[in-house]
């Protein structure tokens, strides 16, 4: 679809690519690969902007199929990005007919997307540029008059070109990370809607149904414990050793500070419905109503796990109403909770460190602990405002600004800022980040969870929980999980499944019978594999490979106190060992000759 031409135009892909890439992930990137070229700027209109999906979406009912994929050239990394979200989007675009829609150009005027059974249509959305996420859902239904379409939609932030701008889904699930919302509001693209009924056929109909039936069971039960809390009963779990205290400088934080974010004060203080994606027996999504003090008021979807620790414990806000309502602004100003979070707290560090002053800030003290200032500065961001604004084009570019020590302090790989999980606990996590497409990010790969014991990949040969602080077999690990973290992004499929029950046999079985191939666990895994590299070959023509495949230097500062007491990640050795059991070359960071050979990967 060219915005600039107001086109659109249908496509069919050969049955080599579906075998190589399968959808989702590994189809965009693909796509992004052929189309992009090296020096195009994330706001041009050459960029595109890929929602795509895969085979498990339609009307099988398979647990965690309501998962799609968006994909770009980040503003934040300058290289390929991608977020998966969920809702109905995904299952209702599917029904349309379509495996994936390729947006390009620039539209003149701001347009969103309608795509149905009979076609897609450009229209027009300027009664909806300026609303928040939540009001332009309810604008846009009504204005298509279908109650149960889905809509992704950008808020205000995505408009400005905020660099940490997300995609809201169905006023519930957010396509969060690496800007890809400010890509959408550089095409003047406020929304794209879907509704599909197609009925979409398989090769074995019956084993899918009793597949699909037999999973949904095991997950349901299994996942009992998360539709009753979601995700912020990770936090007791994690508590020790892999949450961000005090933008990281911190080892421990209080028991009673800790207890006032986490399961069960976070159900009884905001309140909470369990919310589900289409098709999923989980509902790992929390639905909210403060209704006091008057400056906490708030009712949507509540912080998830990453929201409370980026935006509460990072930053040392133990008010579990002033974390919500911080929350509730990043959903309806459209910005990426982790990357907000994560400014906040950098903020914070450097004005005690006197890198900023009350000058920089326009006035405002920032204290850490302090609930409204955390509001304030979250709209500040989203907005461009004031001394906010310092960080809307994402926190390296802000600390490149700020000068003297302030890109030491920094948490990030290739411009994406760390998520709540500590790469100096779980040092599978450390060349994980490092050498993930995407930036430092744990939905491209998750072995902190192996680590911890959430799952095992028995299939990988990962039978039971690994060591703490044992380097043995986690750049192993690492690839393992990023290899299955892209593959289920592909597919697509939530990752949530895999904490309930859900094996990779399962899904090769699915697999199979949706598709009639009779693949093995290596064909499959080989898909997510051969996606990785060809997104790294984007990563390093962009300009983004082996230079950036570090660790900040707060990683390597050994704790005092606590879990990881005296414990920095052997980084060198690990990089070393993940290059070669990669079939990377180690000076140059590229797949070697043979390697992309064994993949067929032609360049």
């Amino acid at each position: 679809m060219d915005l600039s031409r107001g086109s659109i135009q249908v496509e069919e892909l050969s049955g080599d690519v579906y075998n190589n890439f399968i959808g989702g992930d590994g189809l965009s990137g693909n796509l992004i690969f052929d189309e992009i070229k090296r020096n195009t700027n994330p706001f041009d209109s050459e960029n595109r902007i890929i929602f795509s999906v895969g085979p498990f979406q339609g009307k099988n009912k398979i647990a965690g199929d309501a998962k799609f994929c968006i994909s770009t050239k980040s503003p934040l990394t300058q290289t390929y990005a991608n977020s998966m979200a969920g809702g109905s989007w995904g299952l209702l675009f599917k029904r349309t007919g379509y495996d994936a829609l390729i947006i390009q150009g620039r539209a003149e005027s701001p347009v969103f997307l309608w795509i149905h059974d009979e076609g897609a249509e450009i229209c027009d959305a300027k009664n909806f540029w300026g609303l928040d996420t939540y009001e332009s859902i309810k604008k846009i239904k009504e204005k298509i008059k279908e109650k149960k379409a889905s809509v992704a939609v950008i808020g205000p932030a995505g408009e400005k070109l905020v660099s940490i701008a997300c995609i809201a889904v169905d006023g519930h699930s957010f396509a969060g990370r690496c800007g890809i919302g400010a890509v959408m509001g550089s095409k003047n693209l406020k929304s794209v809607v879907v509704y599909g009924t197609k009925q979409l056929s398989v090769a074995y109909p019956d084993d899918v149904a009793k597949l699909g039936k037999d999973l949904m069971k095991k997950v349901s039960v299994l996942g009992e414990g998360m539709r009753k809390y979601g995700t912020p009963n990770l936090i007791d779990y994690y508590n020790h050793g892999n949450i961000p205290i005090k933008y990281w400088s911190q080892d421990n934080w209080e028991e009673d500070a800790v207890k006032k974010l986490s399961q069960p004060i976070y159900n009884d203080i905001l309140k909470t419905k369990s919310l589900a994606c289409l098709d999923c027996p989980i509902g790992c999504h929390r639905h909210i109503k403060v209704e006091d003090p008057e400056k906490y008021i708030c009712d949507g979807a509540g912080p998830e796990y990453e929201a409370v620790c980026m935006l509460g414990m990072s930053n040392l806000v133990d008010n579990l109403k002033a974390v919500a309502k911080a929350n509730d602004y990043c959903n309806r100003l459209g910005v990426d909770v982790v990357s907000a979070g994560a400014a906040i707290g950098f903020a914070l560090e450097c004005y005690d460190r006197g890198l900023i002053t009350k000058r920089d800030t326009n006035g405002l003290e920032l204290r850490w602990g302090d609930g409204d200032l955390l509001i304030e500065l979250i709209k500040e961001i989203a907005l461009k405002k004031g001394f906010g604004a310092l960080f809307s084009e994402g926190n390296l570019r802000a600390s490149k600004k700020i000068g003297k020590e302030a890109e030491q302090i920094l948490m990030q790989v290739r411009g994406l800022d760390f998520p709540s999980h500590d790469p100096r606990t779980c040092w599978s996590m450390s060349v994980s980040y490092a050498t993930n497409t995407r930036g430092a990010c744990h939905c491209k790969g998750i072995p902190v969870d192996v680590e911890f014991g959430l799952f095992t990949i028995p299939e990988l040969g990962f039978h039971k929980r690994p060591k703490f602080f044992d380097p043995k077999d986690k750049a192993k690990l690492a690839i393992a999980c990023q290899d299955l973290a892209t593959l289920q992004n592909s597919l697509s499929i939530c990752f949530f499944t895999f904490y309930c029950g859900m094996t990779l046999t399962d899904i090769l079985n699915l697999f199979n019978a949706i598709t009639g191939l009779n693949w093995s666990i290596s064909q499959l895994i080989r898909v997510g594999e051969r996606s990785f590299n060809l997104q790294r070959l984007i990563n390093i023509r962009d300009g983004k490979g082996v230079e950036y495949d570090k660790m900040p230097h707060r990683v390597f500062i050994p704790a005092v106190s606590g879990f990881r007491k005296d414990k920095v990640p052997p980084f060198d050795t690990l990089i070393d060992e993940y290059y070669e059991l990669r079939g990377w070359d180690k000076k140059t960071g590229l797949p070697k000759k043979e390697k992309l050979i064994e993949l067929g990967i032609k360049v």
